[in-house]
């Protein structure tokens, strides 16, 4: 019973597109700061003293970090034109790979960083996982078949 729980080829290039935008994105966002006005939502209303206070919340984060999140997950696991055992192979591999650096990455920071700091980089350790999956599972990919090539 060999099941395959991976997205068709298709979905490949649309969630490369999206992952670069937003990556992009979450540079820009962290770099500048600035969030656009039109994912400003009203969220709710609290009472302070007699006067009605309404909060407004902007989304950017929240949907960039969805985004990113959907994005990586389809395109790391994403079948290839030409998916067999190796293939299969070198995705669990980077994927272990992937889990190990993540992880030391984690006890590094608990041993160096406190307060704030440690908390952003917790929210980036959320997306480290994916990130380093696809670059590992890109790089041995491209190393077989640079190899492939050079046998023929």
């Amino acid at each position: 019973m060999n099941q395959n729980f991976l997205f068709p080829h298709s979905y490949k290039k649309p969630a490369l597109i999206v992952l670069i935008i937003c990556i992009l994105f979450s540079i820009y966002l962290s770099v500048f700061g600035s969030e656009p006005d039109f994912l400003n939502f009203n969220i709710g209303e609290k009472m302070r003293g007699d006067e009605l206070k309404v909060i407004t919340r902007n989304f950017a984060f929240t949907i960039d970090g969805i985004l990113l999140i959907i994005s990586s997950i389809v395109y790391g696991f994403s079948k290839e034109k030409v998916e067999d055992e190796y293939i299969q192979k070198i995705r669990l591999e980077s994927l272990v790979w992937a889990v190990y650096i993540n992880y030391a990455l984690v006890i590094i920071t608990f041993l160096i960083l406190y307060d704030i700091s440690f908390l952003y980089v917790m929210v980036y350790n959320l997306f480290t996982v994916l990130i380093i999956f696809n670059i590992k599972f890109y790089i041995s990919k491209t190393k077989l078949n640079k190899s492939l090539s050079d046998e023929e």
